[in-house]
């Protein structure tokens, strides 16, 4: 893990002492800071990166230290390039006579790992250089050197100086440090005067005290650094602090800082008998010998597999190592479960999550939102579609909608709920346009388990779809897809996903079976009947999912924001949104309702 502003490229000489080799193998390090000893009060040792990033901004430090996570943009890419060669291990040489005195060995060591348990901090050295006792830190950075007084921002100094407090503790003279530019190739010098030392003490007070916190700092507010991070998307800087703040009217005006489309999409495998395996940077798949398709790691967001696929080992653990989750269904899109990597750091969230699920009271006030969103985007969606909805059920969709957000009971709320659905799912067939003969598009109401005819066939493997997305994106922020607030807790199901996706049913799932059936990307060969039940065939599934995906990119206008933003990227503001009011950052999640 890197950080924003990503550490650079190491200088070209490399000559080593012995003076350096107890610190300069990394997994030796590695193992001295997991087994530091200390009581339930005690927090890890400190890097010295991660020191520079409270400098920057305290929030992004919290998300990066304390919770765990962390984002990739073209700046982080960059520096970790320029880094490559300082991350190689060190070469143990030193350029000394048999003559000369350990003492007056001159020194230049790369990639130096250091630790202090009196000064709670560690760090990995780009470059140590010097004679005998005297020693100077080197740190290598990627752009150019600003122009500014002291030749350098505070926190690339304070976190220079974290190094040479270090060195001064293992008993060295470091009086300076030097940093170093890579886009202007340019050194500047760095004293550690008493001003310098004290601004550093402070920071690491202020980080130790941060890191024991259960609630990130507040954002910066309309802050120059926000564009240029890659934790953007994460953070919600503008988001959570227009949130905040009591409004009334029309939406916000917000800076432009997240990225509309994700390049990583997710692979869908659904060949039965297929192997999915590992070639370098790149997933294949083959069936027996030929190989049928294939996708790079770094554009894939999860990889779906339908029946019986088979995936080697090497794949799943480059999986879990990238965090890209691997999902099973059954060969009819029933979700198993999935592979994931390690569980999300952010312990705090969680506990918010149980206290708030167990909270009678607020688990109503969602829900209502959660029913009432549901509700109002039912209502968008037949009066854009519907051929001649009726009036009277549009203005009773609108008194459900009302007497959602009025009920007493999780139970009210249920008949409320299924209330509005039959009258949404009686007017459904409204919406579809004459198919060809002998299609079936001939939708009376819902019906599953099994679906009897092709439209709540693909209503089902749609909806299946959705809650394992949800139950992805509710895991990958922190979030226990299995606990929710108004679907109650049954074993196997994510009640949170079930609850997050109940407003996005008709805008994603609903719409997407629309668009597929209206522009007849679904035919009358797309699937088979057998024993009253209704099934896709492999290819008519293969196009509704190219439809579903087509639905997820797409760009709309986010009803609270303002902003450009695509399906796939709306599903990770919400849950992200639901984290910062669960930890008490905004005082109202906001629903999503579509205009």
């Amino acid at each position: 893990m890197y950080a924003v502003r990503a550490l650079s490229e190491a200088s070209p000489c490399s000559l080593t002492t012995e003076y350096f080799h107890a610190f300069a193998d990394k997994k030796d390090m590695e193992t001295e800071l997991q087994g530091s000893s200390g009581g339930s009060d005690q927090i890890p040792l400190l890097p010295a990166r991660m020191v520079n990033e409270f400098a920057y901004c305290p929030r992004l430090a919290y998300f990066e230290w304390v919770d765990g996570e962390f984002a990739d943009n073209a700046d982080t890419t960059e520096g970790r390039f320029h880094h490559r060669r300082v991350d190689q291990a060190p070469v143990r040489k030193s350029r000394r006579t048999e003559d000369e005195e350990p003492e007056q060995a001159t020194i230049h060591q790369r990639s130096v790992w250091l630790s202090s348990e009196h000064l709670g901090v560690t760090a990995k050295i780009d470059l140590v250089e010097g004679e005998g006792a005297a020693v100077v830190p080197v740190d290598y950075k990627r752009g150019k050197r600003p122009h500014t007084e002291q030749g350098a921002w505070e926190p690339e100094r304070v976190q220079l100086c974290v190094q040479g407090l270090l060195l001064r503790a293992q008993g060295f003279s470091c009086e300076h440090g030097v940093l170093y530019f890579v886009g202007s190739r340019e050194r500047v010098e760095v004293p550690f005067d008493e001003a310098l030392i004290a601004r550093t003490h402070e920071f690491l007070n202020g980080m130790r005290a941060m890191t024991r916190a259960t609630v990130a700092p507040p954002p910066l507010v309309d802050s120059p650094k926000c564009p240029r991070c890659s934790l953007v998307g994460l953070c919600l800087p503008d988001e959570v602090g227009w949130l905040r703040q009591p409004h009334t009217g029309d939406a916000p005006v917000l800076r432009r800082l997240i990225p509309t489309n994700d390049d990583a999409l997710p692979l869908y495998v659904q060949t039965p008998g297929a192997k999915v395996g590992k070639d370098g940077e790149c997933l294949k798949i083959k069936d027996h010998d030929e190989v049928i398709g294939e996708a790079r790691l770094v554009e894939t967001s999860q990889v779906v597999l339908y029946g019986a696929v088979q995936v080697s080992t090497q794949v799943v653990q480059e999986l879990c190592k990238r965090n890209i989750p691997l999902v099973y269904c059954s060969s009819g899109g029933w979700f198993y479960g999935m592979t994931t990597g390690l569980l999300h750091k952010h312990v705090d969230l969680r506990r918010r999550q149980y206290a708030v699920a167990n909270d009678p009271g607020r688990c109503l006030s969602l829900a209502r939102r959660f029913v009432q969103a549901k509700i109002a985007n039912c209502r968008t969606l037949l009066r854009r579609n519907h051929r001649a909805a009726p009036e009277t059920v549009i203005q009773d969709m609108k008194r459900d909608q009302v007497q959602a957000g009025v009920v007493e009971s999780l139970e009210s709320l249920l008949g409320v709920e299924g209330t509005a659905a039959r009258r949404y799912f009686s007017e459904f067939a409204g919406m579809l346009k004459e198919a060809e003969p002998g299609a079936r598009f001939d939708f009376e109401g819902r019906n599953r388990r099994p679906p009897r005819d092709p439209v709540n066939a693909m209503l089902s493997l749609l909806y299946s779809m959705l809650a394992r997305e949800w139950t992805v994106t509710l895991q990958s922020v922190g979030l226990d897809p299995y606990l929710g607030f108004y679907h109650q807790p049954r074993y196997g199901r994510p009640a949170l996903a079930l609850d997050m996706m109940e407003e996005f049913r008709p805008l994603i799932a609903d719409s997407s079976v629309l668009t597929a059936i209206n522009n007849g990307e679904i035919r009358v060969n797309d699937w088979f009947e057998r024993m009253g039940s209704v099934t896709l065939t492999p290819e008519g599934r293969r196009r509704l999912i190219e439809t579903y995906e087509r639905r997820m990119s797409q760009e709309i206008t986010h009803p609270v924001f303002g902003y450009q933003i695509s399906y796939r990227r709306v599903l990770e503001v919400q849950a992200r949104l639901l984290g910062r009011y669960l930890l008490g950052e905004i005082p109202e999640f906001p629903a999503f309702t579509t205009r």
